[in-house]
């Protein structure tokens, strides 16, 4: 249990990581952030002031880059030009931090990700020195491919973002979880602490959500109930589950006791 989730050079205690956006506002942000244990925040630097608009309300005056991992992303890009430049922008903005979460989306309506300008981008900007954390598809292959080519995580989705629709290919992700050689950290579709301990148990190494947090009725005590379920769900996945059959099982020996 007290192994870390490693990004590249990085290790986390936490296998949450909680977004920021769809909060009321700031001060939200920050308690429920603080209520999910989460040491890794993600940022849309094309919807969130993190010091690109002057004399605006700024983010990070109150999420504190020293106390948690700013992941700036690119959501809202539906090019991989337009990605690779506001990962650029946040490169900038974060005193040359190369850690980012691509997303390039190829439909306004599902927001499923674009596979092939995804592809590109990711390949580019591992070039440039980033260092990838890539939004994709929950099919094996691209999940393989985007591995190989030296993602530092891959992050196929559980269901459309925001939709709270869970896991909803579970075979998908046991397929990729089996050929990874690094972390998979579902992304998306989560609904309620069930979905995110489903994940886990699966063996991801880590869930990464936003809606579910920020529009529940009680976005801190959602937080709170996410943070239990990763840590149930992790910890259930290193006991080993018991097989599942279709006949029943005695609790109790029935040998040696009396008829």
């Amino acid at each position: 249990m007290n192994q870390k989730l490693k990004i590249g050079n990085l290790s986390f205690k936490s296998r949450l990581l909680v977004g920021t956006g769809k909060y009321k506002d700031f001060h939200e942000t920050q308690s429920a952030i603080e209520a999910s244990g989460a040491e890794i925040v993600t940022v849309a630097v094309r919807r969130t002031n993190i010091g690109q608009e002057k004399g605006e309300p700024n983010l990070l005056d109150h999420i504190d880059p020293k106390k948690w991992t700013i992941l700036p992303n690119t959501a809202g890009c539906f090019t991989a030009e337009d990605a690779i430049r506001v990962c650029n922008l946040a490169r900038e903005l974060l005193d040359g931090k190369n850690l980012v979460k691509l997303e390039v989306l190829g439909d306004k309506k599902t927001l499923f990700p674009d596979m092939s300008q995804t592809m590109f981008a990711a390949k580019k900007l591992i070039d440039d020195g980033f260092d990838v954390m890539v939004y994709c598809s929950d099919d094996p292959l691209f999940c393989q491919e985007l591995d190989s080519m030296g993602c530092v995580a891959v992050m196929p989705l559980a269901s459309p973002i925001g939709s709270g629709l869970g896991i909803i290919n579970p075979h998908n992700i046991q397929i990729i979880l089996e050929n990874a050689n690094k972390p998979i950290i579902v992304d998306a579709g989560v609904g309620t602490a069930s979905d995110a301990a489903i994940a886990m148990e699966l063996g991801c190494d880590g869930v990464l959500m936003n809606t579910a947090i920020a529009k529940a009725d009680n976005p801190v005590l959602m937080a709170s109930a996410m943070k239990k379920a990763i840590e149930a769900g992790r910890e259930a996945f290193l006991s080993g589950r018991i097989p599942k059959t279709v006949h029943g099982s005695a609790s109790s020996p029935s040998e040696g006791k009396i008829n």
